[in-house]
């Protein structure tokens, strides 16, 4: 019986500070700046999250990753898929990695 409680207390803890923006934004009128600020974040998290990766795939040598994440980048401005962005930055960092290792 304490896990249960101990696990709905986490589960509370946990939604509160998530669902409470979902009721007050709603209501609130932002200006214009903050609006567009606000639509920037998830792209800001997702580069956060992924640069990392991108300089670390192979030790010693941050090319082969960096070509991997220019080959995505130019793959997903001509507007392709995204599996064939994914396979064409996979298959950029497999040739690096084959010619320059």
């Amino acid at each position: 019986m304490i896990i249960f409680l101990l696990v709905l207390g986490m589960c509370l803890v946990t939604m509160t500070p998530r669902l409470i923006p979902v009721f007050i934004v709603d209501r609130i009128q932002f200006p214009t700046w903050v609006s567009n600020w606000l639509k920037g974040v998830p792209y800001a998290a997702l580069g956060a999250l992924i640069f990392p990766g991108i300089l670390s795939v192979q030790k010693g040598n941050m090319s082969v990753g960096l070509v991997g994440g220019i080959v995505a980048i130019i793959l997903s401005i001509l507007r392709l898929h995204i599996i064939f962005v994914v396979f064409g930055s996979i298959g950029a960092v497999i040739l690096m990695k084959f010619f320059f290792n």
